[in-house]
């Protein structure tokens, strides 16, 4: 699903900030590796963002945008999203929210739950370090992949 051309334009001023607060320059490449992953909602993995960014820039490696992502990860502009298979997958809605996965296909959807964002860690979890963060992953068969198992269009 395709983010909406004013979201993107404000997610891609928050990391113009972040490269200016950072000090790090704002190359063409790294802003189509992140035009990339903040135009979509499908939570892209690194080989995804390769193909489409090269096919604007043929010259660029799967390298740089390797170390691109980690980058922008580091920025706080993306963040990684681990799904059932061995590859990162990167989201750059960055506002508090929580994934649906789906253990068929592996469709990786956001969704908001408040009483997620206020859960009451335990005392002893707590005790292990400053939490940053809570997030929910909902791990399920989406109705596509249901409705195909039980030979439903």
């Amino acid at each position: 699903m395709a983010v909406s051309p004013e979201e993107v334009e404000r997610r891609i001023a928050a990391f113009a900030e972040a490269c200016r607060s950072a000090g790090i320059r704002m190359t063409h490449q790294r802003m189509e590796i992140y035009k990339e992953v903040a135009a979509t909602e499908e939570h892209p993995d690194a080989e995804t963002i390769y193909t489409r960014v090269r096919r604007r820039i043929p010259v660029i490696s799967l390298d740089t945008v390797y170390r691109t992502l980690t980058t922008l990860e580091k920025l706080g502009v993306v963040s990684r999203v681990y799904a059932l298979c061995d590859r990162s997958r990167f989201d750059a809605h960055m506002a508090p929210h929580h994934h649906f996965l789906c253990i068929e296909c592996g469709i990786i959807r956001d969704f908001s739950f408040a009483d997620a964002d206020e859960l009451r860690i335990p005392k002893e979890v707590q005790s292990w370090g400053t939490m940053k963060s809570v997030h929910v992953e909902v791990r399920a068969a989406c109705l596509k992949c249901t409705n195909r198992k039980k030979g439903r269009p």
